[in-house]
């Protein structure tokens, strides 16, 4: 059997180096995509199965080059002063790029992406636009929503994951949301699901698999997630996201 593959675009920032190392724990094939190739091989010197390629995630063309012959995309990418171009931006392109292809992708989001309210609600909610997208487009994906990284106890030795993006609070470790994420191309029942993740006592997990499965799997043809609130309406969205979905899925309705 081939090993798996996955593009993991966003591969050296904090969470995208958690990425790569759990990913190579895994024996996946991978190919870490980053704007500094340098940087990139830098990070990643001595770790077996990894191509470093370098390109802009926001354009097309450039994924282009990137996204053949690989079994999942794993999206770890933001930028807080360019949510909509990136955060979004980088959804669309991906699509885009990959043209009748359809790898399993799993996309990191946020808790409180569903909160339109605060300081952070542009950054929020062009997250949960590309979280939309994606839902809309068909394919297999997996939305992880992490909480606060790092803000965590001594003994939370667990991934914890809730569904709802009811909690405000609440830490994760930055390696318990590359597992998840990691995971999440891998075990079957984690396809069609948005979750968040948190870090709480317990064992490791060892059957991932079971852990997804315990969770409610997002309504088909839904654009939000299994418990989200409904609270973004179509007829209130920019024409640009409009015009995504048209292109890339579900169609809006008029």
């Amino acid at each position: 059997m081939a090993t798996p593959s996955v593009l993991v675009v966003g591969s050296t920032g904090s969470i995208g180096r958690h990425v790569v190392h759990a990913a190579a724990l895994r024996g996946l094939g991978i190919r870490a995509l980053s704007r500094d190739a340098a940087r990139a091989n830098r990070a990643f010197a001595g770790i077996p199965g990894v191509e470093v390629v370098q390109g802009d995630a926001t354009e097309p063309a450039s994924l282009l080059r990137f996204v053949d012959a690989v079994d999942a995309v794993i999206l770890v990418h933001g930028d807080d002063s360019r949510p909509e171009g990136v955060d979004y931006g980088v959804v669309p392109a991906l699509l885009g790029a990959l043209n009748g292809r359809r790898p399993h992708v799993a996309l990191m989001s946020s808790i409180n992406a569903t909160d339109a309210s605060g300081p952070y609600a542009d950054l929020l909610t062009w997250k949960r636009r590309g979280e939309r997208l994606l839902r809309a487009s068909g394919l297999a994906y997996t939305i992880v929503r992490p909480g606060w990284f790092d803000a965590v106890e001594f003994a939370d030795d667990r991934p914890v994951l809730a569904q709802g993006d009811t909690a405000r609070m609440g830490g994760v470790r930055r390696e318990h949301v590359a597992q998840t994420l990691v995971e999440a191309v891998l075990a079957p029942s984690a396809s069609g699901r948005t979750v968040e993740v948190f870090s709480g006592p317990g064992s490791p997990v060892s059957d991932w698999d079971a852990l997804f499965a315990a969770t409610q799997a997002d309504a088909p043809g839904s654009l939000d997630g299994a418990l989200d609130p409904p609270n973004l309406p179509l007829d209130g969205e920019p024409a640009r996201v409009v015009a995504d979905l048209e292109r890339f899925g579900k169609r809006p309705p008029r």
